[in-house]
């Protein structure tokens, strides 16, 4: 046998003692509810941290910062139980199989379902994911004075950022800083100043201090003016598309249209493609809408899915006055037709219809009698804004003028009793004048008005 072969053996065993040698253990850990079993003259061999702690009271500086707090009164076969702090239950047991063999693989295994990746039968080579681990068995490692560990974790970190998302570069290139390590810092800082991303959207995710030496970078090999895309930044493969789509609704749903910004910049994420006003319309506070639209890098009329849907048909079909306003705000076309030659206005109109005549509005629930009357207001006003503006004084809309529908809702014209419903909600946000024009109505019934149901649009 060679000396390789021997200690792969030995190596194998101690792993194998640590995941079966209970019988053997003198030493017990809780980490986030579960216990590990141990041998301390292991750990206090290859860990001055553990030799310390065993030597003393239960602790090793006193600060309260320790990773291990005093023994508890609680107590296994084997003696006391050692609670474990700030470090999770899989980087604890990777930091052990380290202790015990000197090897670890710090990716995590190829294929398994892992937080913060959506990417079926990702390899989890370089994903948030993978990054996120890495750097949690780093700050351990740290935590527990393992250097060989660290630089380790260093190494694979500084392998991973060449290919991962640049969110996940700023990620270790913080975590670089905090904890002095040069050779880390200086790949991350030189990926990022490879970027086109501005330094005011940089500011937004690291601290200014940062964003100065990465300026500085930037200045040193004339990158400024002439900015290159740095490889993991190339136009991603296909089969990666729905992980950053993924990732662009995560930072929709969290209202963090920055990161989608710098998605765009720095990725090539194309807001078309992916559906991102239709998916912020529909799920999205208006907010969120209009600071995706002020991003300019998206258009407001894209058509979605085999029909040909834009974002309007989506809101007319969701009767929401909010969305509807804000969209009409930044150029939206109420005239646009899906492939069925629908318009929004032919949306509106709908509901109108089958709420009037048939007093339901079939696949919606319940929702207020005004906003559907505010929909349709807006839209059938900035489809005659933009008729006047075309200069067509035909009074043709798409449709014929005299389809135009001025609605009051409810009433003895469908045999209800006559109720206020002028009331407004305060998160409402349609222009002033509209709003003015629109406050004093009143009518309406006790008959039920429906709402979209939000995922069931024909672009998903």
């Amino acid at each position: 046998m060679s000396i390789d072969d021997s200690l792969r053996s030995l190596s194998l065993d101690y792993v194998n003692l640590l995941i079966n040698g209970q019988a053997f253990s003198d030493v017990t850990f809780s980490v986030e509810g579960k216990i590990v079993h141990a041998h301390r003259c292991i750990l206090a061999a290859r860990s001055l941290f553990f030799r310390k702690f065993f030597c003393s009271t239960g602790t090793v500086s006193g600060s309260g910062s320790d990773p291990l707090s005093p023994p508890t009164n609680s107590r296994s076969s084997q003696g006391v139980i050692i609670p474990v702090n700030s470090v999770g239950y899989e980087v604890f047991l990777l930091m052990l199989q380290f202790l015990y063999s000197g090897q670890v693989s710090i990716v995590p295994q190829r294929h398994e379902t892992r937080p913060n990746c959506s990417e079926r039968g990702c390899w989890h080579t370089h994903c948030s994911s993978a990054v996120d681990l890495a750097l949690d068995i780093l700050s351990a490692a740290r935590s527990f004075g393992i250097e060989q560990l660290v630089l380790l974790t260093q190494k694979q970190l500084a392998m991973m950022v060449e290919k991962a998302s640049i969110e996940d570069v700023m990620k270790v290139l913080l975590a670089s800083r905090k904890q002095d390590m040069h050779q880390l810092w200086t790949t991350c800082s030189n990926l990022i100043a490879k970027s086109s991303i501005p330094p005011e959207i940089l500011a937004k995710h690291i601290p200014m201090n940062m964003v100065a030496k990465i300026e500085q970078l930037r200045l040193k090999s004339s990158l400024l003016h002439h900015p290159l895309m740095p490889p993991h930044h190339n136009p991603p493969p296909a089969d990666t598309n729905n992980q950053k789509i993924h990732r662009m609704r995560r930072a929709l749903d969290s209202s963090d249209v920055e990161l989608v910004k710098l998605m765009v910049m720095s990725e090539g994420l194309n807001l078309d493609e992916s559906l991102a006003l239709h998916y912020a319309v529909e799920n999205c506070s208006r907010e969120v809408v209009k600071a995706l639209l002020e991003l300019g890098a998206g258009d407001v009329n894209y058509p979605a899915g085999p029909v040909g849907k834009t974002p309007l048909h989506v809101a007319s079909e969701m009767v929401s006055p909010d969305m509807v306003a804000v969209l009409l705000d930044h150029h939206a076309d109420p005239n646009v037709k899906t492939i069925e030659g629908i318009t929004p206005l032919d949306i509106l109109r709908t509901l109108t219809s089958d709420f009037l005549f048939k007093g339901a509005v079939p696949g919606l629930t319940r929702i207020e009698p005004n906003k559907l009357r505010l929909c349709l207001e807006l839209v059938q006003s900035a489809a005659m804004v933009m008729l006047r503006e075309e200069g067509n004084n035909s009074g043709n809309l798409s449709v014929d003028d005299s389809r135009l529908v001025y609605l009051n809702l409810g009433g003895e014209e469908i045999g209800c009793n006559k109720m206020d419903v002028s009331g407004r909600r305060e998160d409402q946000h349609y222009d002033h004048d509209h709003h003015q024009r629109h406050e004093s109505w009143q009518g309406g019934c006790d008959i039920s008005m429906y709402h979209h149901h939000p995922h069931h649009h024909e672009y998903n």
